[in-house]
């Protein structure tokens, strides 16, 4: 039996123009030459994307995820970063892909998404490593960043989907104590940069924001590890990788690189 697209023309995906099944004239997304973004959260992509210019921005992993991997998992919207985590891990365990798989599993209404495509983003080694091996039609922009950067850049911006709970692991209303006792903090934070991050509430930050914020960073370290999924891309030939520190970078430079490597195409 064909598949049917629904009357809001998501093809039951829940994504505009995307299906889940292969319809008539809609080529799925793993064949297509598709730019992608790859970087954890603060490491600068939308810098990045406002650089790629005139091209159309699928649905981001916020939007796939909800549509693909929330909806069946949980059967109702979840905004806390950490049960996102806990519920794309769940979907990790048959589709060892994650992200990479589900995004590649779509069909593209090439009439709403004409090429040239561009996707925000994959991240850890097992997104890109199956991204990589199996699409070889996809190039990627690596980008990156150290994690108290990220920190700061959480903190100066508001975006609903940053929000964990704020309450110190043991109660503790003293951040620094409470920075400490974070699940895996010290596996990516030095006792230095606990120091410097308590330190930012002497910039205006609250504490409950030093701590959401910090939470965050390390909840996406413990589940994609940014420094595997960069071994994987500098594999790659140089014309299906490019690897940014916006660290070092100003916003104008890594613009200038990454028009400058998507020309080449």
């Amino acid at each position: 039996m064909n598949a049917r697209v629904n009357d809001d023309g998501t093809g039951g995906s829940g994504l505009p123009g995307l299906s889940r099944d292969a319809l008539p004239g809609r080529p799925p997304l793993r064949d297509l030459p598709l730019t992608v973004l790859v970087g954890v959260t603060g490491v600068g992509k939308s810098t990045a994307l406002a650089a790629l210019g005139d091209v159309r921005v699928l649905p981001d992993r916020r939007e796939v995820t909800d549509a693909v991997m929330i909806a069946a998992l949980a059967g109702r919207p979840v905004t806390d970063r950490e049960e996102r985590f806990a519920l794309t891990a769940r979907y990790r365990e048959t589709h060892p892909g994650g992200m990479a798989q589900a995004l590649g599993s779509l069909h593209a209404d090439p009439a709403v998404w004409p090429l040239p495509l561009v996707f925000d983003g994959l991240r850890g080694q097992d997104e890109v490593q199956y991204a990589a091996a199996h699409f070889p039609a996809w190039r990627f922009v690596s980008l990156h960043a150290p994690d108290p950067l990220r920190v700061r850049r959480l903190l100066g911006r508001a975006d609903r989907f940053d929000r964990v709970s704020a309450t110190g692991p043991d109660g503790t209303p003293d951040l620094r104590s409470a920075l400490a006792l974070l699940n895996g903090v010290r596996d990516v934070f030095t006792p230095a940069e606990l120091d410097a991050l308590a330190a930012l509430t002497d910039e205006g930050h609250a504490p409950d924001d030093v701590l959401a914020k910090t939470r965050i960073v390390v909840s996406e370290r413990r589940n994609y590890d940014p420094q595997a999924a960069r071994a994987v891309l500098a594999a790659l030939p140089a014309d299906r990788q490019i690897d940014l520190d916006t660290s070092v970078l100003g916003p104008d430079e890594v613009a200038a690189r990454v028009r400058a490597w998507t020309a080449q195409r």
